[in-house]
């Protein structure tokens, strides 16, 4: 072959070969990071000493952990196991999807940039992220504080931005206040709320250059705490922290701030802190109060398109429903208060994002792992849920950019995570203090015992469950009618053992598990997805199966029966969504495959 044809063939396939080559991008959410070993810029207090290490720390009690959606403690070792992962797999962009910290206090803002620096230096990693509900907890700096941090003997301790919050025995430190984004916009701002010289676009839903008049200079002056604020009731300006980036050639990241902070009273003070509701609720607020979100979302697609750029967006809220379809029947059996209904979005939240033309989108808030997938006039809206690292299943996603219709998105189970178990002997102390005190339930001392992170969420799980959801979300008579029923009970309520013999059905094998072992089941799948079947035995979910058949089929009006007919209806539901671990998104064929 002539020796010019064979070097322009070379040139001609590496050119192809770089312009397809996969962009990968991890998605960590909901990481609630709090710094274990950080320090108050105004107290000498640097926590208590942990006899295993010798070092102090400030760390919150298993009791507060084990009645609380996240962990507050041994994620921060996850976080660090996370980004050592997506440094050996070579990964050079994360996105955090809110909640990167918890409550946004200066000593966890500190640490956390530290960390974040540290990877950045080492592995050339480029994070951006995005407001979550506990980063800011409101709009603008607040005093607060945490009466169970664990103190040196054992007992809870509180710490308190100001004196005259709480009387007991405490420490006082501005580090604790919440921030407001001010703060984290100052402490932050290089992770993706302000634009870097080697970004070849930056933009805020304020700005009004387009991506053909872009310059750094321009992208800079427009990123300043005074140029991104919007009414969200007239007379009550807040500040939008929104923005898109364009990393790597041809992809542009969406940071959608999707926190919506609603005046309490609009006849009060704007500059109030504590004039403003939380933003918890998501989307629903944003469609209300912060429509200017929808159309800047909307504009940008367009610019996107003009410009032959892949939108990848993140927000901390979902933008589709979460419970598989479930909803329904979980108001019916629970009520419209429990379960976090108020935080699912309504229909009409994917409905408006999907004709802006949006199609990609990856949130965090519910701790849950999940794929939620809508299609309005032939236009395809797919919301990743993003698992978090401070609750059961601890996990990140990583999204792979095949080419700008087909891509993958992986979901990494932290299974093992080194030093997981490094403040045990402190909560050694704190069970033999609350077990003496007499005072309140005291938790089980078993999840001391746990081998690996995975089994440590797990059971906190299972803690939480017992200790809090059952109690708070489950009517009390349906729990007291069920709490000795066994799944040979359960058969038995809708077919006599004529019938069960008929049908090969051995009821015998159905004793080995009660009704709580089944709603703990379910809070794995609302958790997990199809991930939580590692985590039951197969043979009880067969059972499963056989009793959601059974109880499907029954035609009564026992009451009792009619709300297990329900429990069962969630589960099957649950249990059998879009998929969630391994898959493929192709926007051409508007499909998503498991893998």
């Amino acid at each position: 072959m002539h020796k010019g044809i064979f070097s322009f063939l070379i040139f001609a396939f590496s050119l192809f070969s770089a312009q397809y080559e996969p962009v990968k991008i991890a998605f960590l959410s909901d990481v609630h990071f709090q710094d274990l070993y950080g320090s108050f810029s105004d107290n000498d207090f640097k926590g208590i000493i942990n006899p295993k290490t010798g070092k102090p720390t400030i760390l919150r009690t298993m009791d507060a952990q084990l009645h609380s959606t996240r962990i507050f403690n041994e994620n921060y070792f996850a976080f660090l196991k996370a980004l050592d992962d997506i440094a050996q797999k070579g990964i050079k962009i994360v996105a955090m999807p809110g909640d990167f910290s918890d409550d946004g206090q200066a000593y966890n803002l500190r640490g956390l940039h530290k960390i974040l620096d540290k990877y950045h230096d080492q592995y050339g990693i480029e994070f951006y992220m995005t407001t979550g509900n506990h980063d800011p907890v409101g709009p603008f700096r607040q005093d607060s504080g945490k009466d169970d941090f664990l103190g040196q003997d054992g007992f809870p301790l509180g710490i308190y931005s100001k004196e005259n919050i709480e009387p007991n025995r405490k420490i006082i430190t501005k580090d604790i206040a919440e921030s407001g984004y001010l703060e984290i916009l100052d402490e932050l701002k290089d992770f993706g709320f302000y634009p870097k010289k080697e970004n070849v676009f930056w933009s805020t839903p304020f700005t009004e250059y387009s991506y053909q008049d872009y310059s750094y200079k321009k992208a800079w002056q427009n990123a300043d705490y005074s140029r991104r604020m919007y009414n969200v009731s007239e007379g009550f300006p807040v500040p939008d922290l929104s923005y898109v980036v364009e990393p790597v050639k041809g992809i542009w990241l969406m940071a959608i701030d999707g926190n919506t902070y609603i005046p309490k009273n609009t006849s009060g003070s704007p500059e109030n802190p504590e004039n403003y509701k939380e933003a918890s609720v998501g989307y629903n607020n944003v469609l209300t109060h912060k429509k200017h979100l929808i159309e800047w979302v909307k504009r940008t697609m367009a610019e996107a398109k003009k410009n032959d750029k892949t939108v990848i967006a993140f927000t901390h809220y979902p933008m589709v429903d979460f419970n598989d379809g479930a909803t329904p029947e979980l108001k019916s059996l629970l009520g419209e208060k429990k379960w976090q209904m108020e935080r699912v979005p309504e229909e009409e939240v994917a409905k408006a994002f999907a004709e802006t033309g949006l199609q990609i989108h990856f949130a965090g808030h519910m701790h849950i792992n999940d794929t939620g997938i809508r299609n309005f006039n032939g236009r395809m809206l797919v919301n990743i849920q993003v698992p978090s690292l401070a609750a059961y299943i601890p996990a990140y996603k990583i999204l792979i950019i095949h080419s700008w219709d087909k891509m993958e998105v992986r979901t990494e189970v932290l299974d093992d995570v080194p030093r997981f178990n490094e403040l045990f002997p402190l909560y050694e102390k704190e069970y033999d203090v609350l077990q003496k005190d007499g005072c309140k339930p005291v938790w089980n001392k078993d999840i001391l015992k746990s081998a690996s992170y995975h089994e440590f969420m797990l059971f906190h799980l299972k803690e939480l469950v017992r200790l809090r959801m059952i109690p708070d979300e489950w009517p009390k008579d349906f729990i007291e009618n069920t709490k000795k029923i066994t799944g040979e009970d359960l058969l038995l309520l809708v077919q006599n053992p004529k019938q069960l013999h008929e049908k090969r059905i051995d009821s015998k094998a159905f004793q080995k598990w009660k009704i709580e072992d089944f709603l703990l089941d379910i809070y794995k799948f609302q958790s997990a997805d199809e991930l939580a079947r590692k985590d039951i035995p197969g043979e009880r979910l067969q059972q499963y199966k056989i009793l959601e058949e059974l109880f499907s089929a029954y035609k009564g009006q026992n009451l009792l029966v009619l709300n297990l007919k329900k429990v069962f209806k969630i589960m099957s539901l649950l249990s059998n969504g879009d998929p969630a671990d391994h898959f493929e998104i192709n926007l051409k064929k508007n499909s998503v495959i498991r893998l």
